[in-house]
């Protein structure tokens, strides 16, 4: 994928799988899926893809985010992230920065591995709420802590929106997590905005009041997920979440009134 000149490449790392009444649903319709039965297997099951995207931008070469690590159960299965990066020709002391739509452990799996750093010269910047949220806060989970805390020597946090690489601006898109960012890629003219997981399923850009089970702030999040859906409906800009399948670039199209995601 490019826009303008930037280069946009989907990193995989493994698939999630989840029961998908139980990750996303319409608040007090049990069968609101029976509408997206395409989406999932036959056990009502929401297969979806972990990983990351690399973003190739002058001489920056970037992530947006790092896939879930060497985890391997009955829900979850990464460990090809680095072999991903490799296909393309960039090994972990390539990468000059990695930036963090947020801070669960299945978008910083590849982060640190062992309490050291994967990717040894890179920057690594998050939004100073996920940080506070995750590993400064009393209550912050010791499995976060392990896992990114030593990433404090080349950290940068940032608290507003604006550019954080060349043609790569942060977004803050609060309500999944405190610190939810979305990246807006930008170069002559054209632009992508990288969603996280402002956006689970693509079935959320289309229904405008579902809620997924993981957001902290459920309110917050379906806000932010209706504007910035609103924002680029039937316009040129590509979107992506986290988790699209096969972590495929797409546009919010309109038809009667209703919103939809169109693959491209």
């Amino acid at each position: 994928m490019k826009v303008g000149s930037i280069e946009i490449l989907p990193v995989v790392d493994g698939t999630g799988r989840e029961l998908a009444t139980g990750m996303l649903n319409r608040p007090g319709v049990p069968d609101a899926w029976a509408c997206h039965a395409e989406q999932l297997d036959a056990d009502g099951v929401l297969v979806f893809p972990l990983g990351g995207f690399l973003v190739r931008s002058g001489d920056r070469t970037v992530l947006v985010d790092a896939g879930a690590g060497a985890i391997a159960n009955d829900r979850y299965t990464g460990g090809r992230f680095l072999d991903g990066l490799r296909g393309y020709g960039v090994a972990p002391e390539d990468v000059t920065d990695v930036v963090f739509t947020h801070l669960h452990f299945d978008h910083v799996g590849w982060a640190t591995r062992g309490g050291r750093i994967v990717f040894p010269r890179a920057t690594y910047r998050v939004h100073e709420a996920d940080w506070a949220h995750f590993v400064t806060a009393p209550d912050a989970l010791p499995g976060a802590v392990r896992k990114l805390a030593p990433l404090a020597p080349q950290l940068e946090l940032f608290g507003s929106d604006g550019p954080i690489a060349p043609g790569i601006d942060a977004r803050h898109a609060p309500g999944h997590t405190p610190g939810s960012t979305v990246y807006v890629v930008s170069d002559r003219g054209e632009r992508a905005l990288l969603l996280g997981d402002v956006v689970h399923s693509v079935v959320e850009l289309g229904e405008r009041d579902w809620e997924a089970w993981f957001d902290v702030d459920p309110a917050a999040a379906s806000r932010v997920r209706n504007e910035i859906a609103d924002e680029v409906a039937d316009t040129p800009d590509l979107v992506v979440g986290a988790h699209f399948p096969e972590l495929a670039f797409g546009r919010v199209i309109t038809a009667g009134g209703d919103r939809m995601f169109r693959a491209v």
